[in-house]
């Protein structure tokens, strides 16, 4: 059974003459991660800010929860966590002071001290609460902006670039904090400029570009729609590679490494007839291996441009 947490049919929205998200179709099922990927540019932030009911549409459909952003903000708000590119938190404030501070603005009560307590000790931050966010390291703020995020138990996020400008430990840190929050029934809904980010945490990905939607779909399928993806087999001796070549049109050998590489989409099926046919002519490779092309590969494919080179500009 379907049970979409984000539904968003035709959406549009323009800035003047700009038109920055032109016809957009989505629908991110609850309890996963989806991954929404582009160059700078692109309308990633736009189209979070009109699915959190920050910015409105010009046109379409979006429903968040259940509830219609246009119509029902209010409920939509209710539903929803957000954390945006940069960090909303006061320097001046220690790390306790500013959730105190969001606790009290959603009106959690008497359990206030306690959501305050868990939310420090499940980020981690409890040694640092008493001192000023100005002390905070890059990674220990997005920890806190996110534990601020979950004040109120929203069970939709929006996460916007979240790990921009951290170091790989630190990313790795908030890769396990969203995959604990999944876990729990959390859905996530997660822009960024980093590849390998979207490549390990979602369950969905979709290719913006230029305000339209080129591509969806999950890494593997994304990664089996890009040329270049073989499989490589090694062999004992030169007649085992030759009696290989023979059947495998199209293969492209190296008799120095005794190895054969064979085209194909690095799908389930595939591989299953390519393991068949050398079963059916008694050829036994001494290993084989999978190479797909990567999400650089499939975004420089879709927009033109390498990551790198999109997200500088």
């Amino acid at each position: 059974m379907r049970n979409s947490a984000i539904e968003v049919s035709g959406l549009r929205k323009a800035f003047g003459d700009k038109v920055v998200l032109d016809g957009i179709d989505l629908d991110v099922q609850a309890g996963t991660i989806f991954s929404l990927l582009g160059p700078n540019g692109a309308g990633k932030t736009t189209t979070v800010n009109v699915l959190s009911t920050l910015m409105k549409a010009d046109g379409g459909t979006v429903r968040v929860g259940g509830h219609d952003v246009a119509t029902e903000a209010k409920a939509v708000r209710a539903t929803i966590g957000v954390t945006g590119q940069f960090v909303a938190l006061d320097e001046l404030l220690t790390g306790q002071e500013n959730l105190q501070l969001m606790v009290d603005l959603h009106r959690v009560g008497s359990a206030g001290r306690r959501v305050v307590t868990e939310l420090l000790e499940r980020f981690d931050l409890s040694e640092s609460a008493q001192k000023p966010v100005s002390t905070y390291s890059g990674g220990m703020r997005r920890k806190l902006d996110l534990a601020m995020t979950l004040v109120g138990n929203p069970r939709i996020i929006f996460l916007d670039e979240p790990t921009t400008g951290l170091d790989p430990r630190s990313r790795r840190t908030m890769w396990a904090i969203v995959r604990e929050l999944v876990a729990d029934g959390v859905t996530i809904f997660l822009t960024t400029q980093y590849l390998e980010e979207a490549d390990q945490l979602a369950d969905r990905i979709a290719v913006l570009d230029q305000g339209r939607l080129v591509a969806q779909g999950t890494s593997a399928e994304l990664k089996r729609q890009i040329p270049g993806g073989h499989v490589r087999l090694s062999f004992a001796d030169l007649g085992e590679l030759d009696a290989a070549a023979r059947f495998f049109t199209g293969s492209t050998r190296d008799d120095e490494s005794l190895t054969l590489r064979v085209p194909g989409d690095g799908g389930t099926n595939s591989l299953r007839a390519l393991l068949n046919q050398l079963d059916e002519h008694a050829i036994q490779p001494e290993e084989f291996s999978v190479h797909t092309p990567d999400l650089d590969d499939v975004f420089l494919a879709l927009t033109g441009r390498s990551s790198t080179e999109a997200m500088a500009k």
